[in-house]
């Protein structure tokens, strides 16, 4: 096959990360797996991922409220940066005041005086994952997870607004139309909505 140039229809296109530093921050791991969380935007998730757009590989980031496993903010862009990561903290449409504790792994595009100044303009305590442990961010790890199988890995974009587009009809019927089991079989918006 490949001295004729054939390539299998079931060889799927591998991501292959570059070896990155990671973040090294004294910040300890706040959330300690709490992932039930009885207050909205009490404790914020987030993690990036990649997608293929037009044959090149880009990136999503997502915001995760624990408290109804609700995406409340996301981005997309060519580059895993601290602006993809700042793009999808300023998407998110509630008071930002709200957020008590913003959690994530410890990858460098969270790691940076963009994000820093942020999190501290809002008095938002920050919190990372102990160093090769996912579990740590277990629900932005599941999210991703299901992003990909419902919605990423089946879909071909041309380029990176279709993905905007395409991400923004998503997130919404994630929010609004899928159920969770986590959360006794509701949609977020429904969680959210319940008398307390």
């Amino acid at each position: 096959m490949h001295s004729l140039g054939l390539v299998s229809n079931y060889t799927v296109a591998q991501f292959k990360p570059q070896k990155s530093r990671s973040n090294e921050a004294l910040i300890r791991n706040e959330l300690k797996r709490a992932f039930i969380q009885e207050k909205e935007l009490a404790v914020v998730v987030s993690d990036l991922t990649y997608v293929r757009v037009g044959g090149k590989w880009h990136y999503v980031c997502l915001f995760v409220d624990l408290f109804n496993r609700e995406i409340i903010g996301h981005s997309v862009g060519e580059n895993k940066t601290a602006s993809l990561v700042y793009e999808a903290l300023a998407s998110i449409s509630a008071n930002l005041n709200d957020i008590q504790l913003f959690h994530t792994d410890r990858g460098k595009e969270f790691d940076n005086r963009l994000i820093d100044e942020a999190l501290e303009t809002f008095n938002i305590q920050r919190s990372l994952s102990m160093k090769g442990c996912p579990n740590d961010n277990a629900v932005a790890e599941a999210t991703f997870k299901v992003f990909k199988t419902e919605f990423a890995n089946q879909a071909h974009f041309s380029n990176l607004n279709q993905l905007e587009l395409e991400l923004n009809d998503y997130v919404h019927w994630f929010n609004n139309i899928r159920i969770h089991g986590t959360l006794g079989y509701l949609t977020p918006t429904e969680f959210k909505l319940q008398p307390l």
